[in-house]
């Protein structure tokens, strides 16, 4: 019998295949040997992408060039060096402003990645705004950069801190969302994407109840923006935090979304040089959005990568990069069902992000994990920073395949393949 003709792929997957040369190598040798070495035969399948992405040569290149150019401090000098990289790094923010849909450079912070744009607001909102009688909405499926963060935050104000079901589909319970959510509530901190069960969810319907209810709603969107078209103003978040290094871009970089009004408010999370416009011995003046939240030496090189890795996932078009995962992903889980032994978590394979988590009976994780590396597939085995979840989930660990612009069908078929493989062995 004939196989059915497969769907086109959305992006022109070879060229861009071409732009990262980490794929052509090959593994399975000596770990603690950096880079392809004796021993690495096997082809790399790389499905780690919710951990982190590979980056393209192109923002390579930018960031050879920044510090073979114009590397120098910004907003310190006079100088020609100085001016170039801070003009590179000030329109970094207006590029992903503009990639966000947030109103301008004012409502965009760069941090270090997003757990510390998550602890910026908990300390320099949380910390002032909070207190006994007041609740921060949760959910059951959170990050632990959020979970941990408010559930810290509520042990030092007295706030409580509260979590919206996750239903046996892996999708939120709303209905109890509608019960948690009340004129008590100060915060809602939701993901957008599950970075475990891979469920997209509905942020812009919970922006739209935590503020009937005079509340505020934080939405990680590390799970997100590197996969899909995000527009903030959409959603209609108070804040957004990301990831550069989920989204072709370097480690060291993430980006804290505010609107202006709140972060003009806010009292700074760090202090020292750069967020400040005035100091004497008895005060302080600070800086005006967004540097008032930079202290010290930002991240400089990082900034202007990412506005080079924004510039090149627009180019592929983020439609196209979300309807090649949304066809990757709904492969991967009609593969892996073909078992009755593979547990799959979350929504169905086309109604789910571009990650499956899974097991496979009489497996553990890690030992999975393993094998797979020794076919050269690269995925994730944990918890995933979602201990809890994993908790309601009844299992310690899962083993994690997530999907980016350069993976293809075939790399899948080598996934299951490896993990029948498993099966065998375990058998």
């Amino acid at each position: 019998m004939e196989a059915p003709e497969q769907e086109p792929y959305p992006l022109d997957v070879e060229a861009v295949r071409a732009d990262f040369p980490v794929l052509d190598r090959k593994v399975g040798g000596d770990v603690t040997v950096p880079g392809e070495s004796e021993g690495d035969t096997k082809p790399l399948v790389y499905l780690d992408n919710a951990a982190t992405s590979h980056t393209p040569d192109r923002v390579v290149d930018t960031i050879a060039d920044y510090y073979r150019s114009y590397n120098s401090n910004v907003h310190r000098g006079i100088h020609q060096l100085s001016q170039e990289a801070s003009t590179a790094y000030e329109d970094a923010h207006d590029r992903v402003a503009e990639f966000i849909g947030a109103d301008g450079r004012e409502e965009v912070v760069f941090t270090k990645n997003t757990t510390e744009a998550e602890n910026l607001v908990a300390y320099a909102w949380g910390l002032n705004e909070l207190g006994p009688g007041d609740n921060v909405v949760l959910t059951e499926m959170e990050h632990h950069a959020s979970l941990v963060t408010w559930q810290q935050i509520g042990k030092k104000t007295g706030a409580d801190v509260r979590f919206i079901r996750v239903d046996e589909d892996g999708r939120l319970d709303m209905d109890h969302a509608r019960e948690l959510i009340d004129d008590d509530t100060a915060m809602a901190n939701v993901v957008h994407v599950s970075n475990t069960l891979g469920t997209v969810n509905p942020v812009a319907e919970l922006a739209d109840l935590v503020h009937d209810h005079d509340g505020l709603i934080f939405v990680d969107g590390a799970q997100s923006v590197p996969h899909m078209p995000v527009d903030v103003g959409d959603i209609d978040a108070d804040f957004f935090a990301f990831s550069g290094h989920k989204m072709c871009g370097p480690t060291g970089i993430g980006v804290l979304y505010g609107k202006e009004h709140l972060l003009e408010e806010m009292q700074p999370y760090l202090y020292g040089g750069e967020m400040i416009r005035k100091v004497t011995f008895e005060d302080s003046e600070w800086e005006v959005l967004p540097w008032k939240f930079e202290a010290g030496t930002p991240v400089i090189e990082q900034g202007i990568a990412l506005h080079a890795a924004i510039d090149y996932l627009e180019d592929l078009g983020m439609e196209n990069v979300h309807a090649h995962e949304g066809l990757l992903a709904e492969y991967a889980y009609d593969r892996l069902t073909e078992y009755d032994d593979v547990d799959i978590y979350g929504p169905p394979g086309d109604d789910r992000a571009g990650l499956v988590a899974f097991n496979v009976d009489g497996v553990h994780a890690h030992d999975l994990s393993s094998i797979l590396n020794d076919h050269g597939v690269a995925v994730r085995a944990g918890d995933h920073c979602t201990q809890p979840l994993h908790d309601k989930l009844g299992i310690a660990a899962s083993a994690r395949a997530s999907f980016y612009i350069y993976n293809t069908r075939e790399e899948i078929d080598t996934l299951v393949e490896a993990v029948d493989d498993a099966r065998q062995l375990f058998a």
